[in-house]
């Protein structure tokens, strides 16, 4: 009990693509989604200072996860998509590389920190903002080949 250890990926002589997609959903309420939706918000433009948030965090994983291993990280897309129905910004992450681990770790710190940037730049307007359903949607590359989370309808990653 109470051992912690990074594993050791520097023996893999496989250097395979690795890909993973994770998603966020911010809860914004009626007014914060309207304000977003209309650029008043008083700190700028929330989505592209959340797409850029959540690039530089999944740069910076393994700064800030104790067991993550540093990456070259080939390409990280953020995509937030305003969810009218239901006043909420669905946060869409993918991270690639060609790497020993994978990137999984870094989709979904990108997903929580783009997703934590929207609530951080609109809680001015409203206090009840809710970051719910952070989770890995598909990864693929590895030993543990793909995953898909049932259900999901986020595409493959290319």
């Amino acid at each position: 009990m109470g051992r912690a250890a990074m594993v050791d990926v520097g023996r893999k002589e496989d250097q395979q693509r690795r890909s993973a997609t994770a998603t966020s959903r911010v809860w914004l309420g009626e007014a914060a989604f309207h304000a977003l939706q209309e650029n008043r918000i008083e700190k700028g433009d929330v989505l592209s200072v959340a797409r850029v948030a959540g690039i530089q965090a999944a740069k910076q994983t393994s700064n800030i996860i104790p067991m993550c291993h540093p990456l070259l990280l080939s390409h990280v897309r953020v995509d937030l998509r305003l969810e009218e129905n239901n006043h909420t910004v669905l946060v869409e992450a993918q991270v690639n590389c060609r790497g020993p681990t994978g990137v999984e770790m870094e989709a979904m710190t990108a997903a929580a920190t783009a997703s934590l940037t929207v609530y951080d730049m609109c809680k001015a307007v409203s206090k009840s903002i809710r970051i719910t359903d952070l989770q890995l949607e598909h990864k693929s590359g590895g030993k543990s080949g793909t995953y898909r989370r049932e259900g999901s309808t986020v595409p493959s990653a290319a």
